[in-house]
């Protein structure tokens, strides 16, 4: 997996959120060994569904691909999710992955 970062047009608004996310978030807690980064993709696509955070969703779910995770696997990750972080939430997180998807079949 590629390291992540954080996007660097943002780093002229706001360097030291920019740092820390590259140092201590990608850097740091995405590295640890307690955890696959497939499995930190899961957990993070998790969350992002359950608390609407549409902005990061796309991002994580492109990212969960490239970490080994199938579309089929985060399709059933977020209708179990439906059940228990809202309907809404869960349709918001499949319509995404779904565009995701469909672009990546036409490359």
């Amino acid at each position: 997996m590629a390291k992540q970062s954080a996007p660097q047009e943002l780093a002229g608004i706001a360097p030291k959120l920019v740092e820390v996310t590259d140092d201590l978030l990608f850097g740091d807690i995405w590295e640890r060994p307690g955890l696959a980064p497939r499995d930190r993709s899961l957990v993070t696509v998790s969350v992002l569904a359950a608390l609407y955070r549409t902005e990061q969703l796309p991002y994580h779910l492109g990212k969960a691909l490239e970490n080994g995770l199938s579309v089929e696997e985060l399709s059933e990750a977020i209708t179990h999710l439906a059940f228990y972080a809202g309907w809404p939430n869960a349709m918001t997180a499949i319509t995404q992955l779904k565009r995701l998807a469909d672009e990546q079949s036409q490359a």
